[in-house]
């Protein structure tokens, strides 16, 4: 197939299909950046409200740049990934410093940014300035591969150069703006990774994949990485209708989130059968303990085995204290602050679920 042929036809494939999403009536590189930072390993459905919300909150990227770190990670919270949420916060602030708040108009300069990588860079130069480069993701490899027959590893080096090169090779001159969003759309709508629209596609006539019955085997990805299990007994201490939480330190995908005073064990273990400091000198003081669920949270890599128990002190209960494992909030101030969405999960989750804190009542 032609790369000029290929190109037309995914193209006028767009045109008739694609969906009207917000971020594609701009050309405002700001915009466009954070629609690709947030659809990073969100589904659009998902990432839709939260990109609605940043734009509200934070217009321009000089409002970026002008909050707190906590402010942007707390209307972050749910999607995850939050190292994306910390690095857009410092991209902007490098991007209001040191470029007077206009964003680069190369992929050679925006790819410098701290968090902007080969696909962020190539999204905000082709849709915004419509410079010639290839945008390459998740859905652009799927098509490469099914319909050139690309079966390259695409977690490998040697793969993600081949497919580059094939990708430079299709973007059309003065179109790379519509050409990149309709192959990447074209493989979310069209050719999907388990049911593919093979008979309605206006490339299978010289599609390999199909012409070979290897949907389900293109793209290769060799690489698997193994699931970590872990096993975490959250303290959630309750006293004068105040919790104790603590902001996470080091390098984590939590930092700078606020969750409670965590035991981990290597497997599971009973309440009775854990140690620690802390719990045996709040033990001390006589609290009531209620056993929450078992909790099941899937990250990238890790799979976590929670159980929450929230141990209620009397109310006379001191405070403030240094030796203190973090801080006590009232309700409405653990409400403001970022947490992960399974600390948050288990706070919204009551009998009446009407309120954001019935374990407070």
């Amino acid at each position: 197939m032609e790369e000029q042929t290929f190109s037309q036809k995914i193209i006028q494939w767009y045109q008739a299909h694609y969906r009207d999403l917000p971020w594609r009536h701009t050309l405002d590189p700001y915009r466009i950046w954070l629609s690709e930072v947030i659809l990073q390993q969100t589904r659009v459905a998902q990432g839709l409200p939260y990109y609605n919300r940043f734009i509200e909150a934070f217009p321009t990227v000089y409002d970026v740049a002008n909050a707190s770190e906590q402010e942007v990670l707390r209307l972050w919270q749910g999607l995850g990934y939050y190292s994306r949420a910390r690095n857009l916060h410092a991209c902007a602030k490098t991007i209001v410093a040191n470029y007077d708040g206009k964003f680069p108009e190369s992929y050679r300069e925006l790819i410098k940014l701290k968090g902007v990588g080969a696909y962020t860079a190539a999204a905000i130069a082709s849709f915004a300035f419509n410079e010639t480069v290839p945008v390459v993701d998740g859905n652009v490899y799927r098509v490469l591969s099914r319909v050139f027959g690309i079966k390259d590893d695409i977690l490998s080096t040697s793969g993600q150069k081949k497919f580059r090169q094939v990708a430079d090779q299709l973007v059309p001159d003065g179109k790379a703006n519509v050409y990149n969003q309709a192959i990447m759309e074209f493989g979310a709508l069209q050719c999907t990774p388990a049911t593919p629209a093979c008979l309605l596609c206006p490339v299978v006539d010289t599609c390999y994949a199909y012409q070979h019955g290897k949907q389900k085997e293109l793209p290769v990805k060799i690489k698997k990485t193994k699931i970590k299990h872990r096993y975490l007994h959250y303290l959630v201490v309750k006293t004068d209708g105040r919790l104790l939480m603590r902001q996470r330190q080091g390098k984590d995908i939590w930092t700078g989130l606020y969750d409670f005073y965590l035991i981990e064990t290597s497997q599971p273990q009973d309440w009775e059968q854990l140690e620690d400091p802390f719990l045996a000198e709040l033990l001390q003081q006589s609290p009531t303990v209620e056993k929450s669920r078992k909790y099941q949270h899937q990250l990238s890599h890790q799979q976590l085995h929670v159980i929450f128990y929230t141990l209620t002190l009397p109310n006379n209960v001191a405070q403030e204290s240094s030796s203190l494992p973090g801080q006590f909030y009232s309700a409405d101030e653990v409400e403001q602050l970022p947490k992960p969405i399974l600390i948050d999960n288990f706070l919204r989750e009551g009998p009446s679920r009407t309120e954001y804190f019935s374990k407070l009542l």
